[in-house]
């Protein structure tokens, strides 16, 4: 079913494109109801990221702010790979008990977590996967379908917004009418995991949306990896801040891919022809296989943890 016009022009306009104004999505009519964990501690003093504490254990979306105290810059020391707890196997177990198939993982994202762009070599190239260690195969093997999978929740120009707006992809990837993506995904593929990288297109209350989707997520007993982005399209880290901050407040493991690419030039950024005006937000070539390669990574360490391997 081809999308309306008018979809098919807000797509356009928004798809990989600098975005002045935040999308009309549509918010649930409820706020989900949300596992609260105890805050992480482990980490050190300078690096650690707080948010602010919750009077009970239920806050609202809209109640609840990010802050980061006392370095506000903390999440760039945090490692490339992230650490699971025992959180995240809570979540799994309760998710399989639900019916979520423990071979499927989704990826939440824009035009860069499309399957061409990101993963899904592993489910095409049969010379990419065979290179990878044999820990890495095992996994690739796990998941198979999900890396090369068409999706509703990662497409070009999505926000978090409108993983929440019930018209965003209305009638497409066997979405029903008045089903929000993430819904739609959930539905469908009934993953276990959810990679979520979304931010180069980012709106006013783009943490206020993230967070919905998140606490979503663990109430359907699926895991959240939340992931920083390479670039700082918002000119003041606020969306790689934020998520680093989420990933804190929910106890969840967190894919700093900022830091990955630091040490190529320009982060491994380029200006695509044509697209001027959105700036410096394509990867290179050597930025992709690095971004491939540490999904799949984290993706591993996140599903052996849940899984108790």
């Amino acid at each position: 079913m081809k999308r309306p016009a008018v979809l098919t022009l807000l797509a356009l306009l928004s798809a990989c494109a600098p975005q002045a104004t935040a999308l009309p999505a549509k918010p649930p009519t409820e706020t989900p109801k949300r596992i609260v964990p105890t805050p992480r501690y482990d980490a050190p003093t300078q690096t650690r990221l707080t948010s602010t504490p919750k009077v009970d254990s239920t806050p609202t979306v809209e109640s609840a702010t990010l802050t980061a105290t006392p370095n506000p810059d903390g999440w760039m020391s945090l490692p490339v790979q992230p650490e699971a707890g025992e959180n995240v196997r809570e979540i799994y177990e309760r998710g399989i008990a639900l019916g979520n198939d423990p071979n499927a993982f989704s990826i939440f994202g824009d035009c860069q977590a499309e399957p061409q762009e990101f993963l899904g070599a592993y489910d095409t190239d049969e010379v990419v996967a065979e290179s990878l260690p044999a820990e890495l195969q095992e996994t690739v093997a796990h998941f198979s379908g999900s890396f090369g999978r068409e999706s509703p929740t990662a497409q070009d120009g999505a926000t978090p917004g409108a993983l929440l707006w019930d018209q965003w992809y209305r009638g497409e990837y066997g979405c029903s009418f008045g089903e929000t993506p993430v819904d739609c995904e959930l539905r469908i593929q009934r993953p276990s995991f959810v990679i979520i990288q979304i931010g180069s297109h980012f709106e006013s209350r783009n943490t206020d949306y993230l967070r919905r989707i998140v606490a979503q997520l663990i109430e359907g007993g699926v895991v959240p990896i939340l992931a920083t982005k390479a670039d700082n399209r918002e000119l003041d880290h606020r969306v790689n801040r934020d998520m680093a901050l989420l990933a804190d407040e929910f106890d969840l493991p967190l894919w700093n891919f900022w830091a990955a690419v630091s040490g190529l030039p320009d982060r491994g950024l380029y200006v695509m022809k044509g697209r001027e005006l959105q700036g410096a937000i394509y990867l290179t070539d050597e930025a992709k296989e690095i971004h491939r390669r540490t999904g799949l990574e984290a993706l591993n360490i996140v599903w052996r943890m849940a899984a108790g391997q």
